[in-house]
């Protein structure tokens, strides 16, 4: 093990340097050490034939996770997979963030750097060709700053991973749940149906997280994630971002890889929904949108919650919401209401001409 800018790491370096076109594959660990490794199997495959380097980043699991995998990439003699330690949670953002730089640190990467940076989730597994899907449509159309694949589950049906931006039509929309409002604000919805053509990619205003092409020169202009989400809007700010500067997100089909879903962060187990979710969301709206526009996204909600919630009681149905989450919502963004606006925090990566140099000295 040797120590490199500030991280300790166990890597091995290909025999044959980057390409114009590189890529970066950065996936984030949280005490799933072999699903981790697992997913990072499938990426070096469909890594083939590309000149990539895959960045493992142990968040702190403080589980043993990352001598676990430092121990498999050294056993297995991985040349393309570096295994870091975070040293601190910061969450989904800063954990890829630190990735990316570290990736970009790397001396395969000093002469060269990758053209894109490509972010898998740990708990997602390529298809073969799923990552040259990816670079061969946003090679053949230069304005697309990110490129997003087909999600699908163990089970084989298609996950919804294609977005709308947030608004205040899509927070009533999304609380009522009642046919007619969905269907009068369809055009405002959050999710985005797709149809069924599998061989066209599209235009999205933003895509989950979980296999997510972007390009490098993009990220020199407009920063990476905003660590001030811990976990959920980060990926819609980001976008949101990149659509600002110029730059489109596409859906490409062809992109296929399969998820397993929430492992991480059990949202799909969640009883009650926790405070970073409130104030990612929060923060999301204010900064983007102003505090008004904040406040009177949170009221059109609870105005929405509470028809759905009437509804469900006259018709005695339960609500799928976590428990109490209107009453969460509304404490949580009266008093957020009341503190100031923090600052993003979004970090610049290393421009090509300002990457330091970690070539060990012959």
């Amino acid at each position: 093990m040797q120590r490199v800018s500030g991280f300790d790491q166990q890597t091995h370096t290909p025999d044959h340097a980057p390409a114009e076109n590189g890529v970066l594959c950065v996936l984030l660990n949280y005490r799933t050490a072999a699903m981790t490794l697992r997913a990072a199997d499938s990426a070096s495959s469909a890594l083939e034939g590309l000149s990539g380097h895959i960045v493992i980043v142990d968040n702190d699991s403080q589980d043993g996770s990352f001598e676990q995998m430092q121990q498999h990439v050294a056993d297995a003699e991985w040349s393309d997979v570096t295994v870091i330690q975070s040293g601190h949670n910061g969450g989904f953002g800063a954990g890829n963030n630190f990735g990316i730089r570290a990736g970009l640190a790397l001396p395969i990467f000093a002469q060269t750097p990758p053209e894109f940076i490509y972010i898998l989730n740990s708990d997602a597994f390529p298809e073969t060709e799923a990552i040259h899907a990816l670079i061969s449509h946003m090679t053949a159309h230069p304005d697309v700053g990110f490129a997003g694949s087909l999600i699908y589950g163990e089970d084989g049906l298609r996950h919804l991973t294609t977005f709308r931006f947030p608004s205040l039509a899509s927070e009533f929309e999304g609380a009522v749940r009642l046919g007619p409002v969905s269907r009068a604000l369809a055009n405002t919805r959050v999710p985005m149906d797709m149809p069924d053509n599998l061989t066209e990619a599209r235009d999205v205003d933003w895509l989950a997280g979980a296999s997510l092409m972007m390009r490098r020169s993009m990220l020199d202009q407009i920063g990476v994630f905003d660590e001030r989400y811990f976990l959920y809007f980060e990926e819609t700010d980001l976008s949101l971002r990149g659509q600002r500067a110029g730059y489109r997100i596409a859906y490409v089909p062809t992109s296929r890889v399969m998820h397993i879903g929430s492992v991480s962060t059990g949202m799909g187990k969640w009883q009650r929904t926790p405070r970073y979710w409130f104030r990612s969301r929060w923060y999301y709206f204010v900064k983007n949108h102003g505090r008004i526009a904040a406040l009177g996204a949170t009221l059109v909600h609870l105005m929405g919650g509470i028809i759905h919630r009437l509804r469900s009681i006259l018709q005695n149905k339960s609500s799928a919401d976590p428990h109490r989450f209107l009453f969460d919502l509304a404490s949580h963004d009266a008093i957020a209401a009341l503190r100031p606006t923090p600052a993003p925090q979004i970090a610049t990566i290393f421009p090509a001409t300002n990457q330091p140099n970690t070539r060990s000295k012959d």
